[in-house]
Order: structure tokens, then C-alpha cells, then sequence
């Protein structure tokens, strides 16, 4: 099952194409070339608690129609940015799997997509090695961009976060 969802705005830019293994950040012009598929990536962690029980979800769409979807539950004893760094594993690990080339990174927290982008540093211990794991995981593309949206434009990633942990 396929669901449609905002369509995605992408400024062409053909140049900056060649670069490999470069990030952008959402202050940047996003670029494809016109003839390939746009594959996003929405990603959402929820704790309830915070800390507490945690979740994460992911979703993978594919010219604006969901391809991919998956939820993991956490534990019991985890906060909302432990669990967005999950979500954001959860989805590029699943990418890499379906040999995603090029990929665009959409997610509600501003504090990880700074992170990624290289506006903030990673002050938090708990966090470090979930974002070294991003940071290698993000090599394996040929391209990828990280931007912040904001919450009503990541409604399917944050049903998803919340999922296993409201049984």
C-alpha cells in the first residue's frame, strides 16, 4: 500500500552533483538530477517520560509515495533524542538495504539535524554513539541531505514512533 504525501519541493543545481559524500545543510539548495527517483527519508523517536518508554519510526517514500515504514520499540528508560537518533538508524540502515544512492533526511528535531549538519556539537554522552553511527551509516551514500521540517509535515514517522510503545 502506497500513501501520498506533501510533495517535495527540490531546487535543481546540477554542479554540485559531482560532490560525493557531502551533506547538506537546509539552508542549501536540495538537488537531484531531473531524471532520477526522489527518495526521502522521514524519521520520528517519541518517549514517553523522557526518559522513559521509548520508540522510534521511519519511513522511506519514493516519489512522494510511501515505499518503506518501520517502528522499534526501545525500552524503558529512554529520552526523545536517544529515540530520534534510533529512528534516523532505523532508516538509513533500511536505505543502504535497498542500495539508496542518493537520499534526502527529513526530521522534527532540530537539535539532530543540527547535529548532522554540523551547526551543534554532540555534548551529550548518550548520544555520541548513536550519532557516530549515523555519521558512518550517511558515508555509505553517495549523496545525502539533512533537513529540519516541522512537526505536521512528519505525521507518519511520529504514528509510527508512538506505536509499540502505546501496547
Amino acid at each position: 500500500a502506497t500513501q501520498k504525501v506533501n510533495e517535495i519541493k527540490v531546487e535543481f543545481n546540477t554542479n554540485k552533483l559531482k560532490n560525493k559524500n557531502k551533506t547538506e545543510n537546509d539552508n542549501e539548495a536540495m538537488e537531484i538530477d531531473e531524471d532520477r527517483n526522489i527518495y526521502v527519508l522521514r524519521f520520528d523517536g517519541a518517549s514517553k517520560g523522557n526518559p522513559g518508554k521509548a520508540g522510534s519510526g521511519a519511513v522511506i517514500y519514493l516519489n512522494n509515495n510511501e515505499l518503506w515504514n518501520g517502528s522499534k520499540y526501545i525500552g524503558n528508560r529512554f529520552t526523545c533524542n536517544y529515540a530520534e537518533y534510533s529512528a534516523l538508524i532505523l532508516g538509513l540502515k533500511e536505505a543502504i538495504n535497498r542500495n539508496i544512492k542518493i537520499l534526502y533526511v527529513e526530521g522534527d528535531s532540530q537539535l539532530v539535524i543540527n547535529q548532522l549538519n554540523g551547526k551543534f556539537k554532540v555534548k551529550s554522552k548518550n548520544l555520541m554513539d548513536l550519532y557516530i553511527e549515523a555519521k558512518n551509516l550517511s558515508k555509505k551514500f553517495d549523496r545525502i541531505y539533512f533537513k529540519h521540517i516541522y512537526r505536521q509535515f512528519n505525521i507518519r514517522a511520529d504514528e509510527l514512533a508512538n506505536l509499540l510503545i502505546n501496547k
